[in-house]
């Protein structure tokens, strides 16, 4: 089985020197790509800036934007069985980079934004025979957010967590199918969580 995971955030630039980001610290996705490793999985890591070493024994690709995201697994994963996209991307961008550094005038400034890349709804679109399996990270209406999730981005299974797993070293997460049922459900380190889903994906999905 050869798998490809996304992981950690992804800065979208507004100059040279200042960017826009989130605390996604990469530490979920790592944890799967390692899991995967120990029951003999072909690992392909797609990461952003983190402050972590990639699993010994995994193929290593390092981006910086949703941008350069997107163009690394879409090259990827017509070669992969199966897609487990656990990264934090950054939904919206500037709509210019400047040049240099913007410097202070005084007074207030306006940004105008755009959308980024919808990698993991790329990711469904030309899945044809092999799997995807999103991340859902919620808020408000987690679960209701997460099938919408789900479904628009043609993804087999989602995983559902919130905000206090970013930067933590615990998850809990639940596991919703296609259908909208939920499968299973995991609290534990990130490592314990990761062997949970590549042990269960292992069992379905080979």
């Amino acid at each position: 089985m050869r798998v490809l995971v996304t992981a950690g955030p992804t800065r979208e630039y507004l100059d040279d020197v200042r960017y826009l980001s989130n605390a996604s610290s990469g530490k979920m996705g790592y944890a799967i790509v390692a899991a995967g490793l120990k029951i003999g999985w072909d690992m392909v890591l797609v990461s952003g800036p983190v402050d972590l070493q990639p699993p010994v024994g995994c193929e290593f690709h390092s981006v910086m934007t949703t941008g350069e995201m997107r163009s690394e697994t879409m090259n990827l994963f017509p070669d992969c069985d199966g897609v487990i996209a656990a990264a934090a991307v950054c939904d919206y961008k500037p709509k210019e980079r400047i040049t240099g550094k913007i410097s202070k005038t005084g007074g207030a400034i306006q940004l105008e934004m755009i959308e980024t890349d919808d990698v993991l709804a790329e990711l469904g679109t030309v899945k044809e025979n092999r799997w995807v399996v999103g991340f859902a990270l919620e808020a408000q209406n987690p679960r209701e957010n997460a099938l919408q999730k789900l479904r628009k981005k043609n993804c087999d299974l989602i995983v559902l967590n919130h905000p206090d797993a970013i930067g933590s070293q615990s998850n809990s997460v639940e596991l919703i199918n296609s259908d909208g049922e939920t499968e299973e459900h995991w609290t534990g380190a990130k490592s314990e969580v990761a062997a949970e889903l590549t042990n269960w994906l292992s069992k379905r999905m080979s």
